[in-house]
């Protein structure tokens, strides 16, 4: 069979030092969205920023030098006007660069970073951290994909989306790159564009991966400040002891009533709070909570705004870089998985400031999360909590958990919402009852579904949206101990020989006797951070021995940090509508079930109404064939199988796609 050679690296034209450096001017920007697209993505987005920058930086030699470009290839002429003389050579050494940033050593620690990461070089950031804008869930789903690939994949899919090099101008970058298999890395990266519809160019140029376009937060400003004030505090503690002496002393009246609020400047001033009326919501483009008026009572009581805001600024010091709990100045804090808690570096969106059920309460929004400020009325502590909320759309921003008690918990419901109502997910043909929701959109209060233990009721909140923004919308809600509602969703199986279906809201009679059998597994996401869970049945087969029909479906929660786990279940036949299912594989932090993972297969065992055991398989719909092995092995034809099989035993399961791929079990 013949090889591809790779070309020499010595031979080729020469290329003037000059016509690099014109290149790396130029397209920086773009260099480095490459390099931060191919860096691996254990790394933290913002040591992956400053990485790509500091490789970008570093791609040029010396001054004096002449550059070798490899002699190209005779392959059609790449699209775009940036393949100019010197852009080849400094993308080739970024690339390579970028490859063998997470390459370790055999005897390397596992525990320490690879010796590349450890290398300090410019550019160097102290007190902020760096994050590209947030994209949308396509985007988070295309970067989880990427992480989840090799950085050859990774190259190649840049080269084709980015940089829009033909197939075999990708081969040539990749050998000269040192690439073993650079046709396999392309063919993975088409199956990743495959999978965007024809929407990976865009998606690559968004502001998801533009690391040169960033938002700034602060790591440690509380700590800063706190130096300074140790100083000054140390400097007038005499001054300020002997004035109050000389006050009691001389006989005058002390001062009494709580001392005055200190108001923070900049972002932190509550007169800079951004407010939006009540009536702007049905003339805007964006249908999430920049749309949301100010509501409340006290949405002028500037002493409860500023304690809001100064709990905000203290959030980053009491919880740290990680910490999901924390105290200080008798505030319980509390963040969301994956949630910067630093204070906000523009002037927040006021969402609500009032009494409820005595106590105080204040919604602030930054633009990418939500941030909520209790203060109970019996004197106890003051509780700050905040959460993502980037990307919100008309069902996500539908509503937001305003105060929890005793009596239940309370949401504050969007402007666009007409209807809402409620219903037990566990008794899918039990009308939804009607909800009481005050003027300024706050509901009744709703019973919480259990954190624990029994199962016998799941409240959802069925909405339904306003004519004004979509016609007859209506969408399920469910509390999962957030700020913010999940957003509950279905897919129903494939049908023969139609394309793949997309999720849809889980309001109809098939989707409410889907999600009876699985809400009670919704309380293990519980404290995820999770923004949505969507139910997909993407098998079904005729079990043997009048064993009925079973459904396969893959259940995938998408977190507002980015992450997806997944639980595959098999429903089979049961006598009570809540019946729970047998789960039968798990993933987490995977592509699987989601846009950029439409390929699934699975095995179980079952036990017939006769008392025999079989082994079941079923593969998603371009599933050609189906092998197992263990204790029992065998090829079987079509998407899935039930074959007769030991108690006891592993069986394993792969399936082999249209196109000739093979597929393993999800969580193997």
């Amino acid at each position: 069979m013949p090889t591809r050679s790779r070309p020499s690296p010595t031979a080729g034209e020469r290329i003037d030092l000059d016509l690099a450096e014109a290149a790396l001017v130029e397209r920086y920007a773009r260099l480095v969205r490459l390099t931060y697209l191919v860096l691996p993505t254990s790394l933290t987005r913002h040591r992956r920023v400053l990485t790509a920058h500091g490789i970008v930086q570093r791609a040029l030699p010396g001054t004096g030098t002449r550059l070798l470009r490899p002699a190209p290839r005779r392959v059609p002429a790449p699209r775009g006007a940036h393949e100019r003389p010197g852009y080849a050579w400094v993308r080739e050494q970024v690339l390579r660069e970028a490859l063998r940033h997470a390459r370790r050593p055999s005897w390397w620690p596992h525990r320490l970073p690879p010796p590349r990461a450890l290398r300090p070089g410019l550019p160097t950031v102290i007190g902020l951290r760096l994050f590209p804008h947030a994209g949308g869930t396509e985007e988070v789903a295309l970067d989880q994909a990427l992480g989840q690939t090799d950085g050859a994949t990774r190259a190649a899919f840049v080269l084709a989306t980015l940089d829009e090099l033909p197939p075999e101008g990708v081969d040539d970058v990749l050998v000269r790159l040192g690439v073993e298999d650079p046709a396999g890395a392309r063919e993975r990266a088409a199956g990743l564009a495959g999978a965007a519809r024809g929407a990976a160019e865009a998606l690559v140029r968004s502001d998801e991966f533009d690391p040169s376009s960033l938002r700034t937060q602060p790591t440690d400003l509380l700590r800063r400040r706190h130096r300074v004030r140790l100083g000054l505090i140390t400097g007038t503690a005499l001054v300020v002891t002997g004035g109050v002496l000389g006050v009691v002393g001389s006989g005058a009246t002390p001062l009494t009533g709580p001392p005055p609020v200190p108001h923070g400047s900049g972002a932190l001033d509550p007169d800079r709070l951004v407010v939006r009326s009540r009536t702007s919501w049905d003339d805007t483009a964006r249908v999430d909570f920049t749309a949301w008026p100010a509501r409340g009572s006290r949405t002028k009581d500037t002493d409860l705004l500023a304690k809001a805001l100064n709990a905000w600024a203290r959030a980053g010091g009491a919880l740290g870089e990680d910490g999901r709990t924390g105290r200080a100045a008798g505030i319980a804090f509390t963040r969301a998985p994956g949630t910067p808690a630093g204070a906000p570096t523009g002037s927040p969106r006021l969402l609500y400031a009032g009494n409820v059920e005595g106590d105080a309460v204040v919604l602030l929004h930054d633009g990418d999360r939500v941030a909520r400020y209790t203060e109970p009325a019996s004197g106890g502590g003051a509780a700050f909590e905040v959460g993502r909320t980037d990307d919100a759309d008309v069902t996500t921003a539908a509503a937001l958990v305003l105060h929890r008690s005793k009596a239940g918990a309370r949401w504050l419901t969007a402007p666009w919402i007409d209807e809402s109502a409620t219903r037990d997910l566990l008794r899918p043909d039990t009308p939804a009852r009607a909800l009481g929701v005050s003027k300024d959109g706050i509901t009744s209060p709703l019973p919480e579904p259990p954190a624990g233990g029994g199962c016998g009721t799941w409240p959802v909140v069925q909405f339904r949206s306003s004519a004004r923004i979509v016609e007859k919308h209506s969408f399920l809600l469910t509390d999962l101990g957030a700020l913010s509602p999940v957003h509950l969703t279905y897919t129903p199986p494939p049908g023969a020989g139609a394309p793949a279906r997309q999720p849809r809201e889980a309001t109809g009679s098939r989707a409410l006797v889907t999600w009876a059998r699985l809400a009670c597994r919704l309380g293990a996401l519980r404290g995820e951070g999770v923004r949505a869970v969507n139910t997909w049945d993407y098998a079904a087969q005729r079990l043997p021995e009048g064993g009925g029909e079973a459904v396969w479906a893959c259940t995938r929660a998408d977190t507002w940090a980015g992450r997806g786990d997944v639980f595959l279940s098999l429903r089979t036949p049961a006598a009570r509508p809540a019946a729970p299912v047998e789960v039968v594989a798990r993933a987490d932090d995977t592509a699987a079930c989601s846009r950029f993972g439409q390929h699934v297969v699975a095995g179980a065992r079952w036990k017939s109404p006769q008392g025999h055991w079989y082994a079941l398989g079923a593969g998603s719909r371009q599933v050609t064939a189906l092998t197992t092995s263990g204790a029992v092995s065998g090829t079987h034809p079509g998407a899935t199988f039930a074959v007769r099989a030991p108690e006891d035993g592993p069986v394993r399961v792969r399936a082999r796609l249209g196109n000739g791929e093979t597929l393993d079990e999800v969580g193997r």
